[in-house]
């Protein structure tokens, strides 16, 4: 974006920006950068930018709708009308602005988004004028040509105004993102390709006629390929520090001397968004030892809220900033440009958070698309799609067998019986159909996937409309399709009862799909309570020895929630997602009924010494600072069994 500012203008316009406009207080490279007057003649660049987004386009939700600044005071933010209000305040006058994010713009959490395919995130992002983004890990919870080919292009897929493709706040069908994404380790397994480019080369005014290159490089976080709701099975996340070091390299070699690092990957480092201290995790870890050619790194992926300086391994300082979540803040940075060489001079360079506080009028055109798209999903979520019989509740009997818990192992078969759709291309293995199928039902660690009952509206005649089953079932995990043996099958089934210290017997029931049958002992000590002659798979006994085709959530399955028997599970195949398969599977069977809750029986009911177990309570899940999960994506991320890393529970 070329926008007319002379030298003496800029520097009232970033005075103003740093002081009184901003909230926050400025990280500074060097005490040199504290008076802009020291910027003479050097080309001025405002890189501004949001992350985490996670389709909050209304507000940001439940306890991320506060953030503390300095002294602790505490400011109420989020909204995309507001977002755009205080872009347009801090873009003006300012001839070089690029405005850019480092990921989990979509996905993952908003129903109002997310039960429209993301559409309205990328329309609100489109009118906001981002220019770039890297991807998160969130953009991959469908697949690598979702992201591509619809969120990028625009190509609907299967059924418009169905699946995708809806009307937009002009009436126009869905056309994708004006902006483009990136990932430089982010790679086909197979021949070891980025799937998204690997870096950017955006060009700044620099005056008579001059232009100057910035480069920024994108990464994804480590482990996308392997994360529950991202699982891709044909790809595979690169080094971070590796990759990064070698495009830098590569940008070098081609003239670009400005170089920006936009990371979906994170740290801690306080709760005064407006400065930063004890910084720790694999974001910090990197950004003590990545290529000195890099002049800023920008991260996400950790909600977290800060602005600092850190020294890269030739000791010079370069920031280091995270902008929250769910449009809580904007951050900036301020680089100046030597124009003859196009490098940054480090000692100038400034940082700030802005908080993006409610206490403007929104921009009246984005606010409108956010109105636009909440009214759209309501309407939506009434709409009727199948018909229910009776309530399917979570109440267990006495083996822990529920009617919800039945219907989502029945789901889950279904779904794991699925031809692949269209865009599903993230698989590496032929889509071998399931066997049987189970749930977790009441999980002793990590988040149920029966997230209500499917309570039966007797007015409507038992109506089940999207909305309903949208939100009974799923936190946006894909199911898989795996190949387990039968030894595994029974190990889980053990799994489902272990002794605590104070010996209380928990019990964590699956529930298996209407082709299995199985008992346990009431009387039998936890890890040898199931007889495989008494498990029964379409009617014959299970073979230890032979193998199966599992249908099971990914959560699930990478242990998340807490059962560990299927590590190692070969040849997976990805569905899905939970939320979105469940009500493709209410269309398809038109009418639900409960069935009889007879798959699972109890042995030795009556003996002395019989105990089913205790199932524990659901926990609620919270983020590092006792504040409240926003959502049931968010939840079941906090909730994950391995879900801590340098003592901080990462939210997504």
């Amino acid at each position: 974006m070329a926008r007319e500012l002379g030298r003496r203008t800029f520097l009232t316009a970033a005075g103003g920006a740093v002081t009184a406009a901003a909230v926050g207080t400025p990280a500074y490279a060097t005490d040199d950068a504290r008076d802009a007057g020291t910027a003479h003649d050097l080309v001025d660049v405002q890189l501004l930018n949001i992350t985490d987004l996670h389709g909050y386009l209304q507000a940001a939700p439940g306890s991320t709708a506060v953030v503390t600044g300095a002294a602790g005071k505490q400011y109420t933010v989020g909204g995309v009308g507001y977002l755009a209000a205080h872009l347009e305040r801090l873009r003006d006058g300012r001839r070089n602005s690029l405005f850019f994010a480092p990921g989990d713009l979509f996905s993952g959490w908003e129903f109002d988004a997310e039960s429209l395919a993301d559409e309205p995130t990328i329309e609100a992002l489109n009118r906001l004028g981002l220019d770039f983004a890297t991807a998160g890990n969130h953009e991959f919870d469908k697949s690598p040509a979702f992201l591509n080919a619809h969120m990028q292009d625009g190509v609907p897929f299967p059924r418009i105004g169905v699946d995708d493709a809806f009307p937009d706040s002009t009436g126009r069908r869905f056309r994708g993102a004006d902006f483009r994404y990136y990932s430089a380790n982010m790679v086909w397994t197979r021949t070891g390709r980025t799937v998204l480019p690997p870096y950017n080369i955006e060009w700044v005014d620099a005056g008579r006629g001059r232009r100057l290159p910035i480069g920024f490089i994108h990464l994804t976080a480590v482990g996308t390929d392997t994360g529950p709701t991202s699982y891709q099975p044909a790809l595979s996340s690169l080094d971070e520090i590796t990759t990064v070091d070698r495009r830098a390299a590569e940008l070098k070699a081609r003239g670009v001397n400005a170089i920006v690092l936009s990371m979906h990957d994170g740290a801690v480092a306080g709760s005064d968004f407006t400065t930063g201290s004890n910084p720790s995790g694999p974001a910090y870890d990197l950004a003590l030892r990545v290529s000195p050619d890099i002049d800023a790194i920008v991260t996400g992926h950790w909600h977290c809220r800060f602005t600092m300086m850190v020294p890269d391994p030739d000791g010079v300082p370069r920031p280091f900033v995270e902008a929250g979540c769910h449009g809580q803040l904007i951050n900036e940075i301020s680089l100046r440009l030597d124009p003859r060489t196009g490098k940054v001079v480090r000692a100038l360079t400034t940082s700030v958070n802005h908080p993006n506080t409610r206490d403007i009028a929104p921009d009246p055109e984005v606010q409108q698309i956010a109105d636009y798209w909440e009214g759209y999903a309501a309407r939506r979520a009434r709409t009727p799609i199948g018909r229910q019989t009776a309530s399917f509740t979570r109440a267990r009997d006495g083996s822990g067998e529920s009617t919800m818990g039945d219907l989502a192992a029945d789901w889950a078969l279904w779904a794991g019986r699925q031809p692949l759709g269209p865009m599903n291309d993230g698989n590496a293995h032929p889509n071998t159909p399931a066997e049987l199928a189970l749930i977790v039902a009441a999980p002793q660690t990590g988040q149920s996937i029966l997230a209500r009952d499917l309570v039966r509206d007797t007015a409507s005649g038992g109506t089940v409309t999207l909305g309903q089953a949208w939100q009974s079932l799923g936190y946006g995990d894909p199911v898989l399709t795996v190949t387990v043996t039968g030894a595994q099958l029974h190990d889980a089934l053990e799994q489902q009862w272990t002794e605590a210290p104070d010996g209380t017997l928990r019990f964590a029931p699956l529930a298996v799909s209407h082709n299995v049958r199985c008992a346990f002992d009431a009387a039998g000590p936890a890890g040898d309570r199931v007889d495989p002659a008494d498990v029964l798979v379409d009617g014959r006994p299970l073979d230890l020895g032979r193998r199966y085709r599992l249908a099971a959530t990914a959560y699930t399955l990478l242990g998340a929630d807490g059962f560990t028997a299927f590590a190692g599970f070969t040849e997976p195949v990805r569905h899905t997602r939970d939320f979105e398969s469940f009500v493709a599977y209410v269309r398809s069977r038109e009418v639900l009924a409960p069935a009889a809750l007879d798959r699972v029986t109890v042995k030795n009911a009556s003996a002395a010494a019989a105990r089913v177990g205790e199932v524990a309570p659901p926990r609620a899940a919270r983020r590092a600072d006792g504040t409240a999960a926003a959502s049931r994506a968010e939840a079941a991320q906090l909730a994950r069994a391995d879900g801590t890393e340098h003592g901080f529970r990462v939210p997504c």
